[in-house]
């Protein structure tokens, strides 16, 4: 990993340019917006620990990490955005005229230096290591080139993660551009797939299943502090690791056997395929009682569906299909 590096001249250029906004948590300034503050700001945000007031909405925003773009997308933001990075999937249908009409800035998380040749006004990240102290991008420093910044709030719960914080997220972001009239429609969509899968899932047993994200000598899994525990209990599924006290970690195949999960649910992306890693489950000496291994029980998720953002839903609903599949006749 590298360490931060000297600016370059363009990025010199850049920075002068954005010192003049206000820095320290302060709304960027935009010297062709008038002085005084725009209809129904200022607006003040806690987000992650970091306080930031807004006096109007960011016009240069760039979302790094695919569950952020998406969110900004669904509420109709593509206008303000100057650029993006980091896609693990492709990006949903619905959005995928406004995606393409956005500067892509890197394939993964762009340097600092890039991201102050973009001008931005606002850095929207999806997961903590978007803002990586290490690269030169922590918060702080955006702040102090006159950049907000705003984590997507599952990587700073006070408890386990709910739907009660893909509302807060998609209304954290409405207030911080003035649009929560979209946030609520939006909302209201996506609250209408859960209570589609909650009736149709109305007294089903639910089943013990087991993630499996990666790892060959130990299993990366989900454990209850994430969105994606929340999934599983919504699709009428047990996650056998929701006492791991966080969103991720690492158990061994032997805990996996003692578990007995009825179904595997594998996390789709990267290099490695679904097939793959199937393949690798099968071929487990530790896992070979384990019942969804005997009858070959899997499901697939992308990991896109697993993060906090607009396709838990509709990730929730497709679990719930393979669960239960006599549920959705």
């Amino acid at each position: 990993m590298m360490g931060k590096r000297p600016l370059s001249l363009l990025s010199a250029m850049a920075l002068a340019l954005l010192v003049a906004g206000c820095g320290g948590g302060s709304a960027a300034r935009d010297d062709a917006a008038p002085a005084g503050p725009a209809k129904g700001f200022p607006v003040t945000v806690d987000n992650c620990g970091v306080k930031t007031t807004y006096q109007r909405p960011p016009r240069r925003a760039v979302s790094l990490n695919q569950h952020a773009t998406e969110v900004m997308l669904a509420l109709g933001l593509k206008e303000s955005m100057v650029g993006t990075a980091y896609l693990d999937d492709r990006i949903l249908p619905a959005y995928q005229d406004a995606y393409r009409g956005i500067k892509v800035l890197a394939k993964e998380y762009p340097s600092f230096e890039v991201l102050l040749a973009a001008e931005p006004d606002f850095a929207y990240g999806g997961f903590a290591s978007t803002f990586d102290e290490k690269e030169g991008r922590s918060r702080a420093a955006l702040s102090k080139a006159g950049i907000n910044s705003y984590l997507n709030v599952e990587e700073c719960p006070s408890g386990p993660v709910t739907m009660a914080h893909m509302d807060q997220e998609l209304r954290n972001v409405a207030k911080i551009f003035g649009v929560t009239d979209r946030a609520e429609r939006e909302l209201d969509r996506l609250h209408g797939t859960l209570d589609t899968v909650e009736r149709e899932l109305a007294g089903v047993t639910p089943t013990k299943l087991f993630v499996y994200d990666s790892g060959d000598k130990t299993a990366f899994t989900a454990g209850g502090a994430g969105v994606g525990n929340e999934m599983i209990k919504r699709a009428g599924g047990v996650n056998l690791f929701a006492d791991l006290d966080k969103a991720f970690g690492d158990v061994s195949f032997e805990q996996v056997a003692e578990r007995a999960p009825e179904v595997i649910v594998i996390y789709d992306y990267g290099d490695q395929s679904v097939e793959d890693k199937k393949k690798f489950l099968l071929a487990n000496p530790a896992l070979k009682d384990v019942p969804a291994i005997r009858n070959k029980r899997f499901a697939v998720l992308p990991l896109s569906s697993t993060v906090l953002g607009v396709r838990v839903p509709s990730g929730v609903e497709s679990l719930a299909r393979q669960l239960h599949a006599e549920r959705f006749r």
